[in-house]
């Protein structure tokens, strides 16, 4: 299958030299480009794309509006946003995980680096460099007050809907470990976390891994730690 990406940002060199990256993948091809926000999610239906490469500042709208109206359409649970920043330490990237979006990736990543994004978004196997967006959103809930007490009480109670071993494995998951490694340290099998991950999703109407970390630090049965 062809991944179809969506570039939303608002240089024209910088879609450019994706457009070129991407272009270069056999299993990749872009479907269209928008310098805005508004346009990125008008885009995103009509040319179906599979993952949405979103600069998180752009004028008019930005990319974390975009993500949100994205997230919010029944038509686009499909598509997976994936943030651009600048500086990966950004405020806005905790806010657009909570808006829906899949990850984030530093602009100065390595072109493989962006290329194996795209693939693991449109997977929706695992969240992006998990460990590193585990500790950014722990940090980001930890300086904006709900690190604490102030936790999302309707997010705590969807908790209950869990079984024990469901909450088990997103505990595991908001520690930003694979399936892989999930199942060697419940002892149990990758498709078997697998399932437990694709249950709590849709139990807690999460749209990927992304969500579930965030949901898991919000609801408080992961206390944020900055180190």
């Amino acid at each position: 299958m062809t991944i179809r990406v969506l570039l939303a940002d608002d240089q024209a060199l910088l879609r450019s030299a994706f457009r070129v990256l991407v272009e270069s993948e056999p299993d990749m091809e872009v479907v269209g480009e928008a310098s805005d926000g508004a346009e990125a999610a008008r885009l995103a239906a009509e040319r179906r794309a599979d993952v949405v490469l979103m600069d998180i500042r752009m004028p008019g709208t930005d990319g974390l509006a975009a993500t949100r109206l994205i997230s919010a359409d029944p038509a686009l649970t499909h598509v997976r946003v994936v943030i651009l920043t600048t500086f990966e330490v950004d405020d806005y990237v905790v806010q657009s995980l909570r808006a829906g979006a899949s990850g984030f990736l530093g602009k100065g990543s390595e072109p493989d680096e962006l290329l194996s994004a795209i693939r693991i978004a449109a997977g929706g196997e695992a969240l992006l460099s998990p460990a590193a967006t585990k500790g950014l959103i722990a940090r980001f809930l930890a300086q904006d007050g709900t690190a604490g007490e102030d936790r999302d009480p309707a997010r705590a109670e969807r908790l209950d809907t869990l079984t024990g071993r469901e909450r088990e494995v997103l505990v595991q998951v908001a520690g930003g470990h694979s399936n892989d490694e999930i199942a060697e340290r419940l002892a149990v099998s990758p498709l078997t976390v697998k399932t437990h991950v694709n249950r709590a999703m849709a139990k807690l109407g999460a749209r990927d891994r992304a969500q579930l970390v965030v949901i898991a630090y919000e609801s408080g049965l992961v206390r944020p730690r900055v180190e």
